[in-house]
């Protein structure tokens, strides 16, 4: 790969990396694993980058690998996330500090989110993230209908685990 490929691809990855915390954030619980699961995904993006045709915005791709990846580990071990040498990647991309507190209702919500599926948890991140449904369905490979359907349900599920 060229490093042209390179820059750019550490450019657009330094741009949007806060779409990787919020990601990592909603699949971890600790910084630990949550710094490991941001350099897979990274490492994850990289491996698949050379495939990105420029079809989606770079944001929207990037939300479907990252999404996917978390997942996937995410199903293959809920306690800890095997990850790669990062070190071995010849690149350094400069991770803005990570700020661990937030607001009280914040985290209430994101521990309701964390009760969700997989892919209902996908799905809540893209609608916080101002994803219209269109977007919202083709990040995760379903009818944008069953996105709205789903999205009913899950503003339904999260009303009742936040107002008993």
């Amino acid at each position: 790969m060229t490093k042209e490929l390179e820059h750019r691809f550490v450019a657009q990855l330094e741009e949007h990396q806060n779409i990787v915390h919020k990601i990592c954030r909603l699949y971890t619980n600790d910084s630990d694993a949550h710094n490991d699961l941001f350099q897979e995904i990274t490492i994850q993006l990289w491996k698949a980058y050379p495939k990105f045709r420029g079809d989606a915005k770079f944001s929207t791709w990037m939300y479907r690998v990252a999404l996917n990846t978390a997942i996937t580990l995410y199903r293959k071990s809920k306690r800890t996330v095997q990850t790669q040498d990062y070190e071995s990647v010849s690149f350094k991309v400069s991770s803005e500090a990570y700020d661990p507190t937030v607001e009280d209702q914040l985290k209430l919500m994101y521990n309701a989110v964390k009760t969700l599926s997989d892919v209902d948890k996908a799905l809540v991140f893209l609608y916080l993230e101002n994803k219209n449904y269109r977007e919202i369905a083709d990040t995760l490979g379903i009818t944008e209908v069953n996105a709205r359907v789903k999205m009913n349900r899950i503003k339904e599920k999260l009303r009742t685990i936040l107002n008993p």
